[in-house]
């Protein structure tokens, strides 16, 4: 079994198989063909740590991924990343595009480098388009050069976009007919940015559709496994490094090579961490001991409908310490912040006109609560924190309990106190 994995960055669920009325007919097209995952949510709502999560099969805090590997952090053992496990098991592997779990790509061990994988994440003159299309060329000559290859390949295709700074809006986006998505105030700035998300994700589709039409193009759909995902949510406030779910919520969808699902919605909660075991499954691999993820091959040949009972998310660091974690069922939502003050980290915000507007009107004179609780059947926009609300302590008490066995389980070293800087690694600033 191929398998091909597509991710763009900052996407969320902002896209047309979700029901936005964003223009990814490829996607789309994509979608009625395969499963979409409703309810998938990713391990960490910050790049690298969403990345290392589902590469690895782990816990961001239990690979060693606590923040950005442009800052200076890495996984404790490359041994465990996906693209070493499928060359240790028979694979060529190759990348085009970005990847985000390592300081320095050969650390990863990619049998293939197509393309250009490297990235200035602080240039923002960055032409994301350029960089996108002419990635998903050499993904497309590489999946032609591989029809007829005795041997099986992963070939990892990463774009830029939906990543800010987004490129100039096109006119087919006119910022009086779009709206924000919640949680933002619908105006002029707001609006605008969203234009450029459009443009933005237009363009991570079309990329997308070179991929995709070239594995139809070499005949490889009956033996390719095809997963389309992305790191976290949007890169505004309230989003992205938060865990909400605008946050930690992804689209994901997954094209068999055999006829199991197709153009199905399923709702069951889902995890980035559970890909890792069912490419193990679906390929006929032993999984590795180090796992923490669950196969979804029994959702997919509906032998069940629900492979988990809860999801877990986590922040330690983005451009700052802000350590958080969360517990997700299918109802509530428990998060719990750890550091010492109950303020915003400026820093962990990426800069945008979202930011800027939020700012400007008194985000950071705000504190947020050291925990929350959300009903997400009656709330599911997340603005009512019941942790306080006495009808609701007995669930509050069993999910911290539920966090709290998970974080002790997976050796989370937040529990031992601050989590340090890893030698070379860095922040760019702290708390408002």
């Amino acid at each position: 079994m191929n398998i091909v994995y597509i991710h763009s960055h900052d996407t969320g669920r902002y896209i047309q198989p979700y029901g936005h009325a964003v223009p990814t007919p490829n996607l789309m097209k994509l979608a009625e063909g395969s499963v979409v995952f409703r309810h998938a949510y990713c391990m960490g709502p910050t790049c690298s740590p969403s990345r290392a999560a589902l590469l690895t099969g782990m816990a961001p805090h239990s690979s060693g991924m606590a923040g950005l590997a442009h800052l200076g952090f890495q996984l404790n053992d490359y041994q465990q990343h996906l693209v070493q496990f499928l060359n240790r098991s028979g694979y060529e592997t190759a990348l085009a595009g970005i990847q985000h779990e390592a300081p320095d790509i050969e650390m990863i061990g990619y049998q293939r480098i197509l393309g250009n994988p490297e990235v200035d994440m602080a240039d923002f003159e960055f032409d994301s388009i350029t960089y996108d299309v002419n990635n998903a060329k050499a993904a497309a000559a590489y999946i032609q050069e591989r029809k007829g290859a005795s041997e099986p390949f992963f070939l990892s295709f990463g774009m830029f976009n939906t990543h800010l700074n987004f490129p100039a809006a096109s006119s087919e986006f006119n910022p009086n007919y779009l709206t924000p998505p919640h949680p933002f105030h619908d105006n002029q700035q707001t609006r605008e940015v969203m234009a450029g998300y459009m443009t933005s994700a237009k363009i991570m589709d079309q990329c997308a559709g070179i991929v995709i039409d070239a594995i139809e193009e070499a005949g490889l759909s009956r033996e390719t496994l095809v997963i389309f995902t992305t790191d976290h949510g949007l890169p505004f406030p309230q989003m992205k490094c938060n865990l909400y779910d605008t946050g930690i919520g992804v689209a994901m969808i997954l094209r068999t090579p055999e006829q199991l699902r197709r153009g199905e919605a399923v709702d069951a909660l889902v995890s980035h961490i559970d890909l890792f075991p069912t490419i193990c499954d679906m390929a006929g691999l032993e999984p590795p001991a180090w796992l923490q993820g669950r196969s979804l091959l029994p959702l997919l040949k509906k032998e069940t409908d629900r492979v988990r009972n809860e999801i877990f998310a986590e922040v330690t660091y983005h451009a700052g310490y802000e350590p958080m974690r969360c517990i997700r069922t299918d109802r509530y939502k428990y998060i719990k912040y750890f550091d010492d003050h109950q303020k915003y980290v400026p820093v962990n915000l990426d800069q945008s006109a979202m930011k800027t507007f939020v700012v400007e009107h008194g985000l950071l004179m705000r504190t947020r609560p050291k925990e929350m609780l959300f009903d997400l059947y009656l709330d599911p926009v997340e603005r009512v924190n019941l942790a306080e609300d006495a009808q609701h302590q007995a669930v509050k008490e069993e999910l911290a309990e539920r966090l709290a066995h998970w974080m002790k389980e997976t050796d989370d070293p937040i529990l031992r106190g601050p989590v340090p800087l890893p030698e070379g690694g860095k922040v760019l600033g702290g708390p408002a």
